[in-house]
């Protein structure tokens, strides 16, 4: 297993749960906003968590669901994003930031889904 600091997945869904939370905190702070900051949080901190829990997995099918999982979060989080944008709670400027980080975690999980999987399309 390596370290965080060696694992492009642990290290870009961490450093997205981070962004996250500061979303979460801005927007608690800066626009009142309780529920959909709070769904964003909870799913985008996810993604993290399930990678974790899928690095220190005991079987190649755990080590894939959790995968599957964090991809989950990971849409999830995407649909947050886009209703924040377009509900202007944030900037497109501040979505598309988002966005980029977010698309790039789900590009990656799918190809280590697949990979996992022994699929090679």
């Amino acid at each position: 297993m390596k370290a965080k600091e060696e694992n492009i997945i642990a290290t870009k869904s961490y450093a997205f749960a981070v962004r996250c939370v500061n979303l979460y905190k801005f927007l608690n702070e800066e626009k009142h906003d309780f529920t959909i900051g709070k769904q964003l949080l909870r799913s985008g901190t996810s993604v993290g968590a399930n990678v974790k829990e899928a690095l220190r997995g005991y079987t190649k099918a755990d080590f894939t669901a959790k995968m599957s999982i964090a991809l989950k979060e990971a849409s999830e989080t995407e649909f947050w994003i886009e209703l924040l944008r377009d509900t202007y709670f944030i900037t497109e400027q501040q979505a598309n930031s988002m966005l980029t980080d977010c698309t790039e975690l789900i590009k990656l999980l799918m190809t280590i889904i697949k990979t996992s999987q022994g699929k090679n399309n």
